[in-house]
């Protein structure tokens, strides 16, 4: 087993995750199997708890484990599946050493860091570096450990200490450390500064490890000479200083650390039986998303109406999801930030030069996206961007919080019950339509709600997303929610027009909700935006985006074929005898661009 450690220097969130993410996807590229581990200092056991704006999003796996958002960075790059111990926590740790010592494991001596905690990391490394993230089950020849924060972050110092004691333990030919670096360019100056990185590569050294190659995270390109210094200062070989400025797209990343060597660096430090990807498939499939980000010239608005817009992380996968489906069309993505709670009327609002703004952004975008959500703050500018969705036949996609929010809409404004409400925000309301789930634990927060990968049946034959997901009888999605559609109001539902075509596998919980006759109305009570990937965007959001683009009733014609009939293509506008029809093209990136 190789491992590689991505450790950071001067600033938290420089792109460690997305630099991880592309080594491993360089390394899958060469035959090799990897797997990811994302350690986060905090204390917490998990981000379960964690506020948007603290952290931003919670990602969910299969297993129902809510992680860190760069875990979500490590499976759409590598498409793998990964699982609740690769993301370790302090918290997570310190429990696991607390429950041995309550058991007597340690015989009556003394618990302290060094030895216990720091132990007790290595061996979870190497026990999580060998379980499969792949569908063939096979053990993984390579495990990229991102380490969170920053050199010298007091609560990193138990995970320095035991890397330090983990590069002897499995031997230098199959350890090595990568430190992430800012290089800050004052516009005073214009030129790039190299000292915040000396100084984090000494107080690494300070903390017995020593970085095998320095990534410089700059705003602009750097000169040989600043790449020299930051060698001769740090002790790296200058082969071993690479740049990476900031790239209109993270899909650029891969490509541009594969052009600065990573290939041959690992196959010489990690004495790896490696060459260039196998294939040169890798380049072009990286190459094409890139040239695609960067081409697309028709445009094509999305507005999220969100509770959490002023931290983009907030909703990284749901912005992946929306950008992977724009892609696979060839648009231009524009998103149209709409905070919910500036939709409520003007009389409850301070500001109201926001209350206009935000609904001359509503009314303006061609597609409407309300996503999930906690808390009361904001419900009622949900239900109103529903019912203007609704009303004015514009494209909308309901996810979580924004189902739910589909579901109060229509009970109060189709079936004139005028009090519905979730019990969330209104345990007194006469028409409770959506309802906490009775299994739901409410004494305890964290872990509580209906976590993972669970089933859902279609109960629909004719149903819009059915067609999208290839016309199955069943999908598996992710789910993080507490709260679900009550049944014994469903029956009102579907015969006034609203119907729920996909239910859990017992029939009992909605999972899917679609109003026949309007240009696209979809909600859904998981999360699908979890299981996008570049070259696979989710069903839900591609029939958004089509919907948005008036073609999803010609994709549906044409088969609803989501996978290009090469591998790496996307749904394209062309003409063809005056007809307007949905091939299947590359943007452009050759054989020759390679």
């Amino acid at each position: 087993m190789k491992y590689i450690l991505v450790t950071g220097g001067v600033i938290s969130g420089i792109g460690k995750g997305v630099i991880a993410s592309s080594i491993g996807t360089i390394l899958k590229s060469c035959g090799l199997r990897v797997t990811s581990i994302k350690i986060d200092p905090y204390l917490n056991i998990d981000a379960g708890t964690f506020s948007p704006y603290e952290h931003g999003e919670v990602f969910v796996l299969d297993d129902g484990a809510e992680v860190d958002l760069d875990l979500g960075n490590y499976e759409r790059f590598l498409d793998v599946t990964l699982h609740r111990d690769n993301n370790i926590t302090t918290g997570k740790i310190y429990k696991h050493v607390i429950e041995r010592e309550r058991r007597g494991d340690y015989l009556g001596k003394t618990v302290q860091v060094v030895p216990h905690i720091t132990d007790a990391i290595q061996d979870w490394i190497e026990r999580v570096a060998k379980i499969s993230v792949d569908d063939d089950d096979a053990e993984p020849h390579v495990c990229v450990i991102e380490l969170g924060g920053t050199v010298g972050d007091i609560e990193g110092m138990p995970f320095f200490e035991a890397f330090r004691q983990f590069q002897f333990r499995v031997g230098q030919d199959n350890f090595c450390c990568l430190l992430v670096s800012l290089v800050p360019q004052p516009l005073s100056t214009g030129e790039h500064k190299t000292k915040p990185t000396q100084h984090s590569v000494r107080q690494l050294r300070g903390l017995g490890l020593s970085a095998d190659m320095i990534i410089c995270r700059s705003q602009s390109k750097m000169d040989d000479d600043v790449k020299l210094k930051v060698s001769n200062f740090c002790h790296v070989d200058l082969e071993n200083v690479i740049n990476i400025q900031d790239c209109p797209s993270i899909y650029r990343v891969p490509l541009l650390l594969q052009q600065a060597g990573l290939v041959s660096f690992f196959a010489r430090r990690l004495k790896l039986q490696i060459s260039s990807p196998k294939s040169r498939t890798f380049l072009y499939k990286w190459r094409d998303l890139a040239n695609r980000y960067d081409r697309a010239v028709e445009e094509v608005s999305i507005a999220i109406v969100g509770k959490y817009t002023k931290l983009e992380d907030a909703y990284i996968s749901l912005i992946k999801a929306v950008r992977h489906a724009a892609l696979a069309l060839n648009r231009k993505l524009n998103l149209v930030w709409v905070e919910a709670e500036s939709l409520e009327p003007v009389s409850q609002k301070k500001d109201p030069a926001s209350y206009h703004g935000a609904w001359k952004a509503l009314c303006s975008a061609n597609g409407i996206l309300v996503p999930g959500g906690f808390g009361s703050r904001g419900i009622e500018g949900k239900v109103l961007a529903v019912n203007y969705a609704r009303t004015s036949k514009t494209p909308f996609l309901g996810i979580c919080l924004g189902f739910q929010a589909a579901v109060i809409e229509f009970a109060r404004n189709v079936l004139n019950w005028e009090d519905a409400h979730s019990t969330e925000f209104n345990p007194d309301a006469s028409k409770k339509v959506v309802i906490e789930m009775p299994e739901h634990n409410p004494g305890q927060m964290g872990g509580t709600m209906r976590l993972g990968k669970r089933r859902t049946v279609f109960t629909e034959e004719t149903g819009v997303l059915r067609k999208l997901y290839g016309n199955k009888d069943e999908i598996d999605e992710r789910h993080r929610h507490r709260y679900e559609v009550n049944p014994i109001f469903v029956d009102a539902f579907s015969k006034n027009g609203m119907k729920f075509v996909g239910r859990d596998v017992e029939g009992k919980r909605m999972e899917i909700l679609e109003l026949p006759g309007h240009p696209y109305f979809a909600a859904v009570q998981y999360h699908p935006e979890f299981l996008t990937r570049p070259l696979k965007p989710s069903p839900p959001f591609l029939g958004l985006l089509l919907a948005s683009c008036n073609k999803l009733q010609l994709f549906i014609e044409r088969g609803c074929r989501i996978s290009p009939s090469h591998e790496f293509g996307s749904i394209a506008q062309s003409d063809s005898d005056d007809e307007e029809v949905i091939a299947y093209t590359h943007s452009g990136a050759t054989e020759d661009d390679m």
